[in-house]
């Protein structure tokens, strides 16, 4: 259900109602969800109580996957600020599934027909990316994706890889960490038999990539990948978590606090998500 006092709990029963939901799968909420456990949360209002809820919610759908007893989660946005008022350590959902799941390495996908974005880090600081971009992450970041996307369609993916520095560093001339991480790890990938190319500048790479060029692309950082696909897709496209033992797939946005309780969120995304998720699980057992 996300935050309860968000739109989570609104898109979520409107999700869990819709026919293209129930034509596929049985959805199965976790969380406050009706209006009495619900008068409990202010709408739009950052609490711990709200924060815990969530991740009360997300504790019982990860272990119930993990057991087998569901498919797959779904999972409508929770709040970092609640999160973190609730003394809860972990910055969204992909590391607490990450925790939840045995410490898996995972990798945060936003899934769109028009345009797939794999992210090499995710909520840090600008300033601390160049020094997390190392060429250990970024082999593990297109070799996961390489071995991910067959799930998703495409049985030979051609992943490019984003460039850091604008027009990819130009050869050293704008920053060295295209040169001297990026461009290596990229000829490795090609030598593990990976079709991966670039690094491409940022500017123009996304563009190709939504006209076919290309099956998926890697980005460096967080808004350099959630821009183009939000552009693109916002309110369709779904955030997958590739690399668990479980299937997980969310919605494209927040908690949206300025409508919450309005009766007015559009499920879309999170429509979107569950029925990737129903997919990826049906996929799973043939």
């Amino acid at each position: 259900m996300g935050d309860p006092a968000g739109i989570g709990p609104e898109i979520s029963i409107k999700a869990a109602a819709d026919p293209r939901v129930l034509e596929i799968c049985e959805p199965i909420l976790y969380g406050p969800h009706t209006a009495e456990a619900l008068r409990a949360f202010t709408p739009g209002e950052l609490s711990a109580a709200a924060g815990r809820a969530a991740y009360d919610a997300i504790v019982a759908a990860a272990e119930d996957a993990g057991a087998g007893r569901i498919d797959a989660v779904a999972t409508a946005p929770i709040n970092k600020e609640a999160f973190a008022l609730a003394d809860l350590p972990w910055k969204g959902h992909t590391e607490l599934f990450a925790f939840l799941t045995g410490g898996h390495t995972p990798v945060m996908m936003f899934y769109a027909e028009q345009l797939r974005v794999v992210l090499a880090t995710v909520h840090v600081p600008l300033r601390d990316v160049p020094s997390l971009l190392t060429r250990e992450l970024v082999d593990f970041t297109i070799d996961l994706t390489a071995a991910e996307l067959p799930r998703f369609g495409h049985p030979a993916p051609r992943i490019a890889v984003c460039g850091l520095n604008p027009h990819a560093g130009e050869h050293g001339v704008i920053g060295g960490e295209d040169d001297a991480v990026l461009r290596p790890a990229v000829a490795a990938a090609r030598a593990r038999g990976i079709d991966a190319s670039g690094p491409w500048p940022a500017d123009t790479i996304f563009s190709r990539a939504a006209r076919g060029e290309f099956d998926a692309v890697m980005a460096c950082y967080h808004d350099q990948g959630l821009i183009p696909v939000k552009l693109l897709a916002f309110g369709h496209a779904v955030n997958v978590t590739l690399g668990l033992p479980i299937i997980r797939t969310s919605v494209d946005h927040g908690t949206a606090f300025d409508i919450a309780g309005k009766g007015t969120a559009d499920p879309s995304s999170l429509i979107e998500a569950i029925r990737l998720a129903a997919r990826l699980a049906c996929s799973a057992k043939l």
